[in-house]
């Protein structure tokens, strides 16, 4: 039977080496951050990709046109609340009640010992609150407590740099664990959690105040000093990484935040930085990217692009299309792995048989092997509502306690080979979560697009309805 995590008594070290892939993780990361502008570089050289270029052909719109908000059945709904409900027991279980900090990672099938916080998870355990004292998974009264706990302890004792956050931290103290990074994408995913609170919790001043203080501490311009271009993180001693956030990814709410910043505001220009590279895909046209599945939904978990668009691009309708690309993809490559099916599809960047793999496509990344990750289908749940509820009602019918846990779904499965992950991932069982909601209600964008920042950002990038 799969257990819930509970925490440990291990000494430091054993804990830290109990994360059993940590460094491989971490490095593959940090390699899938590169891969976008180094291969993109050379397919544009090859002049199989173009920018800048206005979105999708209109034979791809009219084959995917933007529909109404689904109304959902009371099977599919009651399904989602499963799943939210899950998936809500892994951020107030597996944060630490005295820092707030949400672990990166947590083995479900044993007794879990990490210590290693991720500020990305924190990011959405802070959303994630307010989607549980809505829907009455915890009181009022409690979700306050574990949000100013949490707020305090990033303002006045986690460790920062400019007020950007270190990507992987000690679960109690905060200090920074490995050698990782002082983490741009990392912290813009914690601010959208931060301001999320700030909004569901209006009139609450403490909460106010102090995601107002975290928000505005943060130096934007101290990553674009010398470009347009924000970097992807610095570490102490060394610098910057040598690497920028330059092309189409989850890069979006990043740059949205800075120039929505009111103490230290990226110039409007940084938005017409990044390139926004097209494919084409059985003649669906879209802007993407060399990298997984998860690169079209991250932003839009807090950021609402529905009925929007900039210069570009309606950035909805393309992960949208992208969405549909890559279910395709997936059905393309049933013909080797026979699990792939319209029932079951979906890789993105997750934990495998042989460590952690940034997988997925068109074109195909791997080396994939048949495995399936239940937050590929789940994170575009308000892009193509039907076919991904059909993948995720699959799973858990079909392959029951070995692909599901007190958490929701385990991060990853490969039905080929009987493999079935022992661990859920904060960030993956995050998006899930989300969208699962602004499927069911729009709470998160409804909530988060009524702040200042948000609202600013969105108008200096030139979104316009349509």
């Amino acid at each position: 039977m799969i257990r819930s995590c509970q925490g440990g008594d291990d000494s430091l070290s054993d804990q830290l080496m109990d994360d059993r892939d940590f460094q491989k993780k971490l490095f593959s990361r940090r390699k899938l951050l590169r891969l976008p502008a180094q291969i993109a570089t050379l397919h544009a050289a090859a002049g199989t990709s173009t920018w800048p270029s206005p979105i999708a052909s209109e034979q791809a719109a009219a084959q995917l046109a933007p529909k109404p908000s689904p109304v959902l059945s009371p099977e599919d709904d009651a399904f989602l609340e499963e799943l939210e409900k899950a998936n809500f027991r892994f951020f107030w279980e597996q944060a630490d009640p005295e820092s707030g900090l949400v672990k990166d990672r947590c083995q479900v099938r044993s007794t879990d010992t990490s210590i290693v916080a991720s500020i990305a998870s924190t990011g959405f355990g802070l959303t994630a609150l307010c989607i549980g004292e809505k829907r009455g998974y915890i009181s009022l009264s409690d979700a306050l407590h574990r949000v100013l706990t949490t707020l305090r302890f990033l303002w006045q004792l986690m460790p920062n740099h400019r007020g950007f956050f270190f990507h992987f931290a000690n679960i109690k103290t905060g200090e920074r664990i490995w050698d990782s990074e002082v983490s741009s994408i990392d912290t813009a995913m914690l601010v959208c959690g931060v301001l999320t609170c700030r909004q569901h919790f209006i009139g609450h001043h403490q909460i106010e105040r102090l995601a107002s203080d975290i928000l505005n501490r943060i130096e934007w311009t101290w990553l674009s000093e010398d470009t347009t271009l924000l970097q992807h993180g610095w570490v102490p001693g060394e610098g910057f990484l040598p690497y920028r956030w330059d092309y189409y990814s989850e890069l979006m709410m990043m740059y949205l935040l800075g120039m929505g910043s009111s103490s230290h505001s990226l110039p409007a220009d940084a938005w017409n930085a990044w390139k926004r590279v097209t494919f084409d895909y059985e003649g669906l046209r879209y802007i993407g990217s060399y990298a997984p599945l998860f690169t079209h939904q991250y932003s839009q978990a807090w950021f609402d692009l529905r009925d929007k668009r900039d210069s570009y691009a309606n950035y909805f309708h393309n992960s949208t299309i992208a969405t549909e690309v890559h279910r395709r993809f997936c059905l393309e490559l049933g013909k080797q792995f026979p699990d792939y099916s319209e029932e079951l599809w979906g890789i993105t960047a997750s934990d495998s048989q042989h460590g952690y793999v940034a997988w997925g496509g068109p074109p195909e990344m791997g080396p994939i092997d048949g495995t399936v990750v239940p937050s590929a289908a789940a994170g575009s749940l308000p892009f193509l509502p039907e076919a991904t509820l059909r993948v995720l009602k699959n799973m858990k019918k079909r392959y029951g306690d070995r692909c599901w846990c007190a958490y929701g779904f385990v991060n990853a499965f490969n039905p080929l080979t009987n493999w079935y992950d022992a661990d859920v991932v904060g960030i993956d069982t995050g998006i899930t979560m989300i969208m699962a909601e602004n499927l069911r209600t729009g709470f998160v964008w409804n909530t988060f697009m009524k702040n200042r920042e948000a609202q600013k950002g969105l108008e200096r990038a030139g979104f316009k309805a349509g």
